[in-house]
């Protein structure tokens, strides 16, 4: 496995919301080395930075991370980018519910660093409970075989941090697909209510959220799930966008119907693409943890939004090397907000989310990338 000191000294940091914890210029070093790695490890990367006048020498002394050029998310779904690290790396995939999927590969070392990423976080709120044996409703795909799809390899995952006593899937293999078993999700509940132990909810919150509505419509009695119950949400309502509700209102429908409080209802801001987890306080805000940067971008010219202007939501983290995706432009809309405007206690910045941009800024941006990097 490679090993990029700075890089991997970042991504083990073990106090994810904690700022001042990070050693002076690390962050710097570290997207340096990330850089160039990928300048020297991945074809056509070096000609991507020249074209947007930056090359490989520049980086050590490079403080602002905005300036490197970043990939728009949609590029990967598109081309599949690799560095010499990617080769035989795991491959896993976006849900495509456009019709395409990213394709993105992780190498041992950014595997790994995503993945201690996510137990830091989960420490920090409390959620490493090894010794507390939990019942899991996993609103995802049952496995059929090796596990490619992100959402359901996370989820897979997060599994770790609780011993699991028993797992229902909420989508169901059919052998020939999937299909979502709402009956079997509320014959689940009631069990799970009556067997004593904490619940954990994980995946797409749409599935919890019709399975509520089915409660109510079949008038069934509200259900108290045990203490230390967790609805842990991510994925996002993919092709339930239409019917997608405020994240209020589920977690309100959630603590009167299941009984678990909205303290402990979180959602999870993550893509295959950018696999730094962006996890919800108490108060329900995605704070950056120290592992990644945050921009927000203007649509038309991908300037910088400065603290309270919604833009083009843009992540830099040095923590991966198979893919030159260390810099990189979702599709989603958002605001970047100070720490200290939450109130939870944490310190470092938050952003909100305002749903998905229109597709002509990914389109432009991906067709640029493609014509720097689709020839090597």
């Amino acid at each position: 496995m490679i090993h990029l000191p700075a890089s991997d000294a970042l991504c083990a940091l073990p106090h994810p919301y904690c700022p001042h914890s990070v050693p002076t210029g690390l962050f710097e070093r570290a997207m340096a080395e990330i850089s160039r790695f990928h300048c020297q490890h991945t074809p056509g990367y070096e000609h991507w930075l020249n074209a947007h006048g930056l090359g490989a020498h520049d980086l050590d002394a490079l403080d602002d991370w905005s300036r490197l050029p970043p990939i728009f998310a949609n590029f990967f779904k598109q081309r599949l980018l690799l560095s010499s690290t990617g080769a035989d790396a795991l491959e896993l995939t976006s849900s495509g519910t456009s019709g395409q999927r990213s394709r993105m590969r992780y190498d041992e070392r950014s595997l790994g660093a995503a993945q201690f990423m996510v137990a830091q976080i989960f420490r920090h709120y409390g959620w490493d409970t090894p010794d507390t044996p939990c019942n899991y409703l996993l609103l995802s795909y049952e496995p059929q075989g090796l596990i490619t799809l992100g959402t359901s390899f996370t989820d897979q995952f997060l599994c770790r941090f609780a011993p699991a006593n028993r797992v229902v899937y909420a989508l169901r293999s059919t052998g020939n697909g999937h299909r979502f078993d709402v009956f079997g999700v509320i014959q689940a509940l009631q069990a799970f209510a009556e067997e004593g132990l904490p619940v954990r909810i994980l995946g797409f919150p749409a599935f919890l959220w019709q399975t509520l509505q089915q409660m109510q419509a079949l008038g069934m009695p509200d259900l108290k799930l045990p203490a230390g119950s967790l609805a842990f949400f991510g994925g996002g309502w993919k092709t339930q966008a239409a019917h997608e509700i405020p994240r209020q209102q589920l977690y309100a429908c959630i603590h009167r119907q299941l009984g678990i409080e909205t303290s402990r209802c979180r959602d999870g801001y993550g893509a295959v693409e950018h696999a730094v987890p962006y996890i919800e306080c108490a108060h329900h805000r995605f704070h950056v943890p120290v592992y990644s940067k945050v921009y927000v971008r203007h649509p038309a010219d991908f300037s910088i939004q400065p603290y309270g202007q919604r833009g083009l939501l843009g992540f830099v983290s040095p923590y991966i090397s198979s893919s030159p995706a260390h810099a990189v432009v979702m599709s989603d809309l958002a605001t970047l907000h100070p720490g200290q405007s939450c109130g939870c206690g944490l310190s470092s910045d938050w952003f909100e989310l305002h749903g998905r941009a229109g597709t002509t800024a990914g389109r432009s941006c991906a067709m640029a990338a493609a014509d720097l990097l689709g020839s090597y």
